[in-house]
């Protein structure tokens, strides 16, 4: 599954691969596959940058179009 949106998200944070890496403790080769499909996001790092982003799980996996902060 192909990850459109953390790579909006980073981008539009103006952040790099390797600064979101360093959020979730990896490096960038292995975050860059996240966005790009080719790796699974392990759910703890799919909360962590649904907390870093102030959006949803559900947001970043394509489940609702709301990017609205969780309350």
């Amino acid at each position: 599954m192909h990850f459109q949106r953390l790579h909006d998200l980073r981008e539009d944070q103006d952040l790099t691969q390797e600064e979101v890496g360093r959020v979730l403790g990896i490096q960038q080769t292995v975050y860059s596959r996240y966005e790009r499909g080719i790796q699974t996001i392990p759910v703890e790092h799919l909360i962590r940058l649904a907390d870093f982003y102030k959006t949803s799980t559900d947001y970043i996996l394509g489940r609702t179009n709301n990017r609205g902060p969780i309350r």
